[in-house]
Order: C-alpha cells, then sequence, then structure tokens
C-alpha cells in the first residue's frame, strides 16, 4: 500500500491503527502473547492517553501524574506500543534524583524482542523493569485492587499535604479491565470499598468483549455488571462503540466532573477488532493471528501488510504533540508550585522529600517502648501495637489497618489526630486524612490496595489474623516482586490461639511464606524482639514483611541473663549458651535448641532442666529465617557450629523447612496434621509442645550424636 494512501487516513485513526500493527506485530514475531484485545482496545486507550492522561514523558516518575494501570496484562503489547509511540523516557525510580537511561523506555528493540529475554517488553508488565509500568499486572483483578490502593493514597496525600493555592496531589487514576477481572472476587471487593470510600479520582474502564479463554462470557457471566457496580456506588457510563471517539471523549468527561462516586466506563468491544477471521473468537485472546490473518487486518485498517513494525510519517509527532505537550505543561506548572510550596512549607516539604525517598525522620524511634524485666507476660501482638503507635506518631506515612479485625491484632493508631479514613462527607467525621484504614472483612483486596499506596511511597500495614495469610496470597506476592515495603501484621499465630480450632490455627502459613522469594517472615520471641524487629522493619526499602505475632501471652526475657535482642537484626542469634554459663567459653555445647516466636521459651524452659541435668544446652532464637541466611557463613558457624549435629528446633506449625537447621538427622518438633479446638494447654499437651518433650528430644540427639555431657547433674535441682 502506498503510503500517501495510509497518510490520508485521520490522524487519530491512523495513531490507532499503528497502535493496533505493531501490537500484532509484536506478538507474532514473538509467536507468542495476546493480540486481541490490544486490536480492540487501542481507539480506548488513545483516547484516554491522547485526550486525558495527564503524564509527562519526560517525567514519568513525577509525584503528581495520572496513574494509568493495565488490569488485564495479557494486553501489555498496546500499553508498550503506547510507551513507544508517545516517546516516554526510561527513569530509574530509586535513584536519589530519578535518571534517565538509555532514552526511551520501549526502544524499537524492545518491541522487537516482546517476551524475549532482556526485553523491557515482558509478557506481562513489571513494575521496576519498565518506566511507564505502574504495577505488576497479570493474575487478573490485582490492576484494578492495586489502583484503589493509588487513588486512596492520592487523597490521603492531597488531605494531609496540599495547602490553600497548593494542590500537589490532584492527579486521577484510572484502570483499564477486562471480563476476567470483573469475574474475579477480588475486583468485587476492592470496587466495593471504593463505592463506600467515594473514590471520585478512580476510574475504570471496563473493555467488555465478550470473549475469555473458553469461548464466550456466556458460559459463566450473564449478570448485569453496570447494575452491580451502581449498587457498589459507582457512577456507570456506557459507551456502545469502542472505536467512537466522541463517545469515549464524552465518558471521561463526565468521569471529570463527576466528584461524589468512583466512575466506570464500560466500553462495547470486538476482540481481535480487523481480523476477519478472528474477530470475536476466542483464538483472537491468547493466539498469534498467523501471518495471512496479519495481512488482511493490516489490510481492513489501511496499513501496508508488506511492513512489520512500522511508523508511518507523523504519528508519533502527534501523539508526542498533544499527550506530550500536555503533560510537558501540566508538569511544568506543578514544579513551579512545588517551589514556591517549599519556600512557604518547608518543614512539609521536607517531610514529603523524606517519604518520596523511603526514607524515615531523624527522630522516628525516639519514642520505641522498653520492656525491662521482671514485668508481667505480654503478648506480642499487644507490644506491637505499642510500638506501631509510637513509630506511627513519628513518621506521619506510616498508615493502615486491619480487615475488621483491629481489635484484635491491636493495630489501631490511638495518638491524637489519628483519625480515621473515611469519606469527608459522612456524619461521624471522617476524613481523607485519617490515618486508620478499615478495610472490612476484605483481606484479598486489603493486601492489594495496600501495594497500590506503597506504589504510591506511603508506608502502609496491613493486619489479620495468620490464617487468612491463605486469602491474600495472590497480592502478598506481587507486592514481593515488586519489593515493595509493605509491613503485614499477623496475629494468632500459632495453634496456642486455642479454642477457636483448626478452622484458625494456622500450620502451614509460616513455611509457605518462607517459600516466597522476596518477603521477609518475622516472629519474635517476646517483647524485646518485638520493639527490635520493628526497628529492622522500618529501615526496610525494598522489601515486604510478614509479622507473626501471638495472642497468648508470652514470658518477657530477662536480657541482664540473656543475650540482647538487637540480634534479632542478624534473623538469628544466640539467645543463651550454657558454655558460656559453666566458664567453658571455648568449648561446643551439648545440644542446639532451635526455635521461633513463643516457642523460644519453652526452650528456655527445657535448657534449665537440661542444665540442671548436668547437659550443656544453646538456645537459639530465629526470629528469620530470611534475615539469618543474608549474613555471612562465619556469623552462620558462630550461630550454628557446623560440628555440631545434635540439634532440636521447636515450632508450633508445620515442620517442613527446618531440616535446613537441623540436617536430616536432627529432630524436629512441630505439627503434621491440623490443629483442634481446645485450651491452649490442653493443645500444649496433645502436640507435645511441653518441656518434657522438648528434654526428651534433646536427650535422645545427645544419645543418637554419642555426646557425652561434660557437667554432673545438679543434685538440689537448683538452676545455676
Amino acid at each position: 500500500m502506498e503510503p500517501s494512501v495510509i497518510q490520508q487516513q485521520d490522524p487519530d485513526l491512523l495513531c490507532i491503527n499503528t497502535l493496533r500493527t505493531l501490537s500484532i506485530d509484536a506478538v507474532q514475531k514473538a509467536q507468542s502473547g495476546h493480540p486481541g484485545t490490544p486490536m480492540d482496545a487501542a481507539p480506548t486507550l488513545y483516547c484516554l492517553w491522547q485526550r486525558f492522561l495527564r503524564y509527562d514523558p519526560e517525567h514519568p516518575h513525577w509525584p503528581n501524574r495520572d496513574r494509568f494501570v493495565l488490569s488485564n496484562g495479557h494486553a501489555c503489547a498496546l500499553l508498550y506500543s503506547l510507551l513507544h509511540l508517545c516517546g516516554v523516557q526510561g527513569e530509574d525510580p530509586d535513584a536519589p534524583t530519578p535518571q534517565t537511561y538509555e532514552g526511551l523506555a520501549i526502544t524499537m528493540q524492545d518491541l522487537k524482542t516482546f517476551r524475549q529475554a532482556g526485553s523491557h517488553c515482558t509478557g506481562h508488565p513489571e513494575y521496576g523493569w519498565t518506566t511507564g509500568v505502574e504495577t505488576t499486572t497479570g493474575p487478573l483483578g490485582q490492576g484494578i485492587a492495586t489502583s484503589v490502593g493509588m487513588a486512596i493514597s492520592q487523597r490521603w496525600l492531597s488531605a494531609t499535604y496540599d495547602r490553600p493555592g497548593f494542590a500537589l496531589f490532584d492527579h486521577n487514576v484510572y484502570a483499564l479491565c477486562g471480563d476476567g477481572d470483573m469475574m474475579e472476587g477480588l475486583g468485587a471487593e476492592a470496587a466495593s470499598l471504593a463505592g463506600h470510600l467515594k473514590l471520585a479520582n478512580l476510574c475504570w474502564i471496563y473493555d467488555d468483549n465478550h470473549i475469555t479463554i473458553e469461548g464466550s462470557t456466556r458460559l459463566a457471566f450473564t449478570e448485569d455488571v453496570a447494575a452491580r457496580f451502581i449498587a457498589y456506588g459507582w457512577r456507570v457510563e456506557q459507551v456502545s462503540d469502542a472505536n467512537d471517539l466522541v463517545q469515549l471523549s464524552a465518558a471521561y468527561q463526565r468521569f471529570l466532573d463527576t466528584d461524589d462516586a468512583p466512575t466506570l466506563i464500560v466500553v462495547q468491544s470486538h476482540i481481535g477488532y480487523g481480523a476477519p477471521h478472528r474477530q470475536d473468537t476466542r483464538e483472537a485472546h491468547g493466539e498469534p493471528l498467523g501471518e495471512a490473518e496479519v495481512r488482511l487486518a493490516k489490510q481492513f485498517y489501511g496499513m501496508d501488510p508488506d511492513k512489520q513494525f512500522d511508523i508511518p510519517d507523523g504519528v508519533a509527532e502527534h501523539l508526542r504533540d498533544n499527550f506530550g505537550r500536555r503533560g510537558a505543561e501540566a508538569y511544568a506548572a506543578w514544579a513551579v508550585q512545588s517551589t514556591a510550596y517549599r519556600a512557604q512549607y518547608p518543614d512539609l516539604a521536607d517531610a514529603l522529600a523524606t517519604m518520596s525517598a523511603r526514607k524515615l525522620p531523624d527522630d522516628w524511634d525516639a519514642s520505641l517502648p522498653t520492656f525491662d524485666a521482671p514485668v508481667p507476660d505480654i503478648a506480642t501482638r499487644a507490644v506491637s501495637g505499642q510500638v506501631l503507635n509510637a513509630i506511627a506518631a513519628r513518621v506521619p506515612w506510616l498508615i493502615g489497618g486491619a480487615a475488621d479485625l483491629s481489635p484484635s491484632t491491636l493495630t489501631r493508631l490511638t495518638f491524637d489526630g489519628a483519625g480515621d479514613f473515611q469519606p469527608p462527607a459522612q456524619d461521624d467525621g471522617g476524613t481523607y486524612a485519617g490515618r486508620n484504614f478499615h478495610f472490612g472483612v476484605r483481606e484479598h483486596a486489603m493486601c492489594a490496595i495496600a501495594n497500590g499506596m506503597s506504589l504510591s511511597l506511603l508506608r502502609p500495614f496491613v493486619s489479620s489474623f495468620l490464617i487468612f495469610t491463605d486469602y491474600c496470597r495472590a497480592a502478598l506476592r506481587l507486592g514481593a516482586m515488586m519489593e515493595l515495603p509493605l509491613i503485614t501484621i499477623w496475629t494468632h499465630d500459632s495453634i496456642s490461639l486455642g479454642e477457636d480450632g483448626p478452622t484458625h490455627q494456622p500450620v502451614e502459613q509460616l513455611a509457605s511464606l518462607r517459600a516466597m522469594p522476596g518477603m521477609i517472615v518475622m516472629r519474635p520471641a517476646d517483647a524485646g524482639e518485638v520493639v527490635e524487629a520493628w526497628r529492622f522493619i522500618m529501615t526496610l526499602r525494598h522489601t515486604p514483611v510478614c509479622l507473626a505475632l501471638t495472642r497468648q501471652p508470652l514470658p518477657v526475657l530477662d536480657r541482664t541473663r540473656y543475650a540482647s535482642a538487637s540480634g534479632v537484626s542478624r534473623g538469628a542469634y544466640v539467645l543463651i549458651d550454657a558454655c558460656v554459663d559453666a566458664g567453658l567459653e571455648d568449648a561446643t555445647p551439648d545440644v542446639l535448641l532451635l526455635a521461633s516466636g513463643s516457642e523460644v521459651a519453652l526452650c528456655v524452659a527445657a535448657y534449665d532442666e537440661l542444665r540442671r541435668e548436668g547437659i550443656l544446652a544453646r538456645v537459639v532464637s530465629m526470629p528469620s529465617w530470611e534475615v539469618f541466611e543474608s549474613q555471612s557463613q562465619a556469623y552462620h558457624d558462630s550461630v550454628l557450629p557446623p560440628g555440631l549435629a545434635a540439634r532440636v528446633a521447636v515450632e508450633e506449625a508445620s515442620a517442613f523447612g527446618w531440616e535446613r537447621y537441623t540436617g536430616i538427622d536432627g529432630a524436629i518438633l512441630g505439627l503434621h496434621t491440623f490443629g483442634m479446638s481446645a485450651p491452649r494447654e490442653a493443645l500444649a499437651r496433645h502436640f507435645g509442645f511441653d518441656v518434657t518433650h522438648v528434654v526428651a528430644a534433646a536427650k535422645a540427639q545427645i544419645m543418637n550424636h554419642g555426646v557425652k555431657p561434660r557437667l554432673p547433674a545438679n543434685i538440689s535441682g537448683k538452676t545455676p
């Protein structure tokens, strides 16, 4: 086809068709991917980006940019084509001053190596790898739920830091989603909460093409989506034809004019639009079109079928002259305002700079509580609640809440001015500046929303019972993949929660969380370890943490006898060693007792009993395997002497994984079944979590490994 024929197309249509053909070619060259949605949704996104999205391609991490989330991440070829044509620059968001790298975020070579190793055009969008990707998406429902967190963050930042005449945070959040996002329960959880919170800065664009992998959505999805969202409290707009830019523009404008509800725009489209044999078929969803069908589709669009990755003259310029110019002007105006803001409100500006760099105020830990024995036994959840409040009072962007369980997880911020995050118009005095969040019984949405808040550089915490991590693993996994420093607080961390029984008693959850790459699990043993765990957690900038805490009271260890709890920062440490107590500093203990959390106190009691019998034990507290694994081999060996094979690990959870520390011949006192409903004392007796069983296991290890105790028994029975 002659270039002159192509260039006679309307500039908007030419840009749209170029987005389509770039996406088709990327998928076809890779022989892998999803061409259908990029073909049908190209006008929808072109209209948004070209006419409404406020985004400066030269400053892609500008704090007040509009956010665009591609929730149906399989359609990423379209996003990559947009980023390339719009001239979005590559940028490292973690640099103290964002640094541009190698020009465009998406080069033509990236498009040509779609889904190949090293390309910025990965198979699904990956935050931190591709500039312009606001969050990692792929598992359906995650993107739209995360976008709720971004919208919440804008409202909180504006309410907290904007001042009269200074609107530093007035951006909007857009998310493109599909039929799968609408089906996933996570999307329903997030939509319900967004409607309650009246997040008028949030716009979901539903590409309703009626096709999923198995075929027509009529197979399993026939509800009235618009009616459902109206019931949630959303404003719903209908666009009957995805190719109608007039309808699309009107719908986007009505979103901007709405100030009391989030907006859902339902866009009717045809998957694989323009492919004569694939349009409206399930094959268009996740298969390359094939060379013959690609040619026919390009002919339908009026594009040259003999060219691949072709960008007709004027296309990039048209996008950059509109999208780019509008974004540059908005950024420049914001930069001027930001400079004036710093001059008038230097303390607030400093706080924003500290938050944006994921750093901490100088005095953030000045009010941490201390717990010096002897003090009454106290549950680690209770200690954590005190520490959280002490830190949050000094770190204004440490905000969060629970999935309807804050009275149990003890995560409510109670200091003056903390407040509740609620729509300001509510009669109960709600405010978008509130720092306590009520996520409702929505664990999955809670964690996905918190990911969105973290992506907005806030420091969110969330909480529930440890057993309910099963409901939110997908969001936790994506947070770890994105290296977000999300703080998750999980209480009722073992069968010792008692009478609620096996449905609420976690068994395999610790092991499964420890298996997640990039996730730190911390299970502190007493009040001192909780304080040090928080001290460690707050310094993390790129790592999420699961903090596992007890319901039941635990003894507070006397640190004049036991090692300092500062050892928590190294993941594991020697709590007490009988060789040192006996003046045999250079000797190796007879047996190691290893534990985390509440079982450390049990090992301490067993240590005393063994000492009375002349057996030299070492108790090692292991609050975090992941942190311990990051230490040097020399430190590992100092805590767990390689030549000492007699080892006992104790944890009220699945035994899975402890063999890496006990060795295959070591003993692991763990769980191999689910729990049962009974008081915790009865549970301890039934499952063998008592001093008698720990001592017996230690003695068996000593016998099995031929260790001979070196001290006589203490006949008086008193602890040395």
